[in-house]
């Protein structure tokens, strides 16, 4: 447990674990009712990131959980298996870095299948059937 402590709030990875904690501040807000899930869906469009048809705080807390876990998980697995020396500390200021475009994909491959539980996201499937029936009228 307290390896797990000392990965989860080393440097760099407290960035992610400060993330999360605020990613877990708001999907607690969310349950309680004080804000909703699409509260930023007006302001951002996750199309050039590949993670459009969801909500953006959906996408965005999958990426961060992804990078948080992927992050501690390397470094966990680096204390483990690599002695500590030089090479080990530079691996582990590298390692919080090198997960995010990591995180990056596997969020836009775990967000794909979830388009269908939100219609009403631009990206959705239904757009595409809604432009099939303007081009059938014309």
């Amino acid at each position: 447990m307290r390896m797990l402590l000392s990965a989860a709030t080393g440097p760099p990875t407290i960035l992610l674990t400060t993330a999360l904690v605020v990613v877990l501040c708001f999907w607690l807000l969310v349950a309680v009712g004080f804000t909703s899930v699409g509260s930023f869906d007006a302001d951002a469009n996750l199309r050039a990131w590949g993670m459009d048809g969801v909500p953006v705080a959906v996408a965005v807390s999958t990426l961060t959980a992804m990078a948080w876990f992927l992050s501690v998980g390397g470094v966990l697995l680096l204390a483990v298996c690599v002695p500590p020396g030089a090479a080990a500390g530079l691996l582990r200021m590298v390692l919080p870095v090198a997960a995010l475009p990591l995180a990056w994909r596997l969020t836009c491959l775990f967000v794909r299948p979830l388009h269908r539980l939100f219609p009403d996201e631009p990206g959705s499937l239904h757009r595409g059937r809604v432009r099939d029936h303007v081009d059938h009228a014309a």
